[in-house]
């Protein structure tokens, strides 16, 4: 019988632009990069060099702490390009792809007569247990933790966010692979939501019905087997769970994701197929209206601007595809805006959560054009409770992020810091009057908790 968790608190955000149930083809192109950006946590090694020959498959760069981890080229094709920044510091490996590619062959596997340790050596020798990350600090994972569970959220539910069932299409038989090889290594939990038609054996489907964020693997974390002080949890993003079922089906690491293009400044709001590190400029080019908008690597709550290299306009490694990216969403950038005395006007087009707009008389399928302003500077922090009505989860938010910024570790173990990653606090965020930067708050205290701890 599949458990059945319903959530009071929350908020969804009806934005314009979602991307239709259709498919667009495009160009490979010629240069792939993989970031380590991608990896949080991650301290990367290169173990390439420019002019090097790769397969797909190939490493490209470990973790430093953890040389066992490795993480696999998308690719195959010649090294072009180490990219440092500050202090050496890596940025990317791009890699110039073949016109006719080939892959490492780490045989095929039958997941079902594999032990949990076999799971792991296989993903670790084809670059692929880098994907796993863990709670508490929400970095990825190392094979030296052992988590109580793992847990899964097939319920994509942040603003313009992707359709996880559409990207599922075809994809069936990888996932349950993918689902039996994670529950040979842990007792593995799926999440799903209350309108979503997915099913799955070998593991503990959780039916979620709620508002955004229920879709959030911490949120579901917390209603299902909190993360108490020392012990460890794994989550996994849905399409990595389809990449480690491709490795024990076809024995080849396959990179492939269904990406949403979305916003209200695209002109055709779609799905493609993109190759973790493409440079998503094959996906954009030509894709919105306008030049004065934001080109977001994943929704506009959690995701990072893309930038341009300022110097000769080049792909900067901020521009290839991440790891983790289920779409890319375009909106308005806003410094544009001329609103005069529009404080006092009526704003009929925008969204308030407090009702100070009248929008609010439209009904609550009204969606809305906004565009990345803040509206606001940064000030004292109002303890009001607004974070308590968009935060579904059994911890005092307000009071954990004051311990963050005071830099009391005793208050943080004891508000619930381990159960908690950034992305838990984007709504906070959003509906903020103090204007805070949560998720960068909560990053930090996060970094500084990981830190003394090790």
């Amino acid at each position: 019988m599949t458990k059945f968790v319903r959530l009071s608190r929350g908020l969804d955000i009806n934005l314009a632009g979602k991307a239709e149930k259709t498919k667009r083809v495009l160009m490979p192109g010629e240069v792939f990069a993989l970031t380590p950006s991608s990896f949080e946590g991650v301290k990367p090694k290169v173990m390439v060099k420019e002019g090097d020959r790769v397969k797909a498959g190939d490493v490209l760069f470990i973790n430093k702490d953890y040389p066992e981890v490795g993480f696999s080229s998308p690719v195959s094709g010649e090294v072009c390009l180490v990219e440092r920044g500050d202090r050496r510091k890596l940025l990317s490996v791009r890699v110039k792809a073949d016109a006719n590619q080939e892959f490492v062959d780490f045989g095929v596997k039958n997941v079902k007569e594999m032990t949990g340790d076999d799971v792991e050596k296989s993903l670790l020798e084809a670059g692929l247990f880098g994907y796993i990350n863990q709670l508490p600090y929400a970095v990825s994972t190392n094979p030296q933790t052992k988590p109580k569970a793992i847990f899964v959220s097939a319920l994509r539910d942040m603003p313009l966010a992707g359709d996880f069932e559409f990207e599922l299409e075809g994809q069936e038989k990888d996932f349950q692979t993918g689902l039996t090889a994670l529950s040979k290594m842990a007792k593995t939990y799926l999440g799903v939501g209350d309108k979503q038609n997915i099913s799955a054996a070998d593991v503990e489907v959780v039916t979620f019905k709620g508002k955004c964020p229920a879709g959030n693997v911490g949120v579901q974390v917390n209603h299902i087997d909190p993360v108490n002080k020392g012990e460890v949890v794994w989550t996994v993003d849905p399409t990595a769970v389809i990449f480690f079922g491709r490795l024990f089906n076809s024995g080849r690491v396959d990179l492939r994701r269904t990406v949403a293009l979305a916003g209200s400044e695209v002109t055709a709001p779609c799905y493609a197929d993109m190759l973790v590190g493409q440079d998503i400029e094959t996906l954009v080019a030509g894709a919105y209206r306008g030049d004065n908008v934001r080109i977001i690597m994943g929704n506009p709550l959690t995701g990072k601007p893309v930038e341009k290299t300022a110097d000769t306009g080049a792909a900067s490694y901020s521009r290839f595809l991440g790891a983790h990216t289920s779409e890319v969403t375009i909106i308005p950038e806003g410094n544009d805006a001329d609103e005069l005395a529009g404080w006092i006007m009526p704003r009929l087009k925008q969204f308030s959560v407090s009702r100070s707009y009248f929008s609010w008389l439209f009904g609550k399928n009204r969606e809305y054009r906004l565009d990345a302003r803040v509206k606001g500077g940064e000030r004292h922090m109002i303890m009001s409770g607004e974070y308590d009505k968009v935060f579904p989860m059994d911890i005092y938010a307000e009071y954990l992020i004051k311990a963050i910024i005071a830099g009391d570790i005793d208050k943080q173990e004891q508000l619930g810091i381990y159960e908690v990653s950034p992305e838990d606090f984007a709504l906070a965020e959003f509906v903020d009057s103090s204007k805070l930067e949560l998720q960068h708050i909560v990053r930090q205290g996060l970094d500084i908790l990981r830190k003394e701890n090790s």
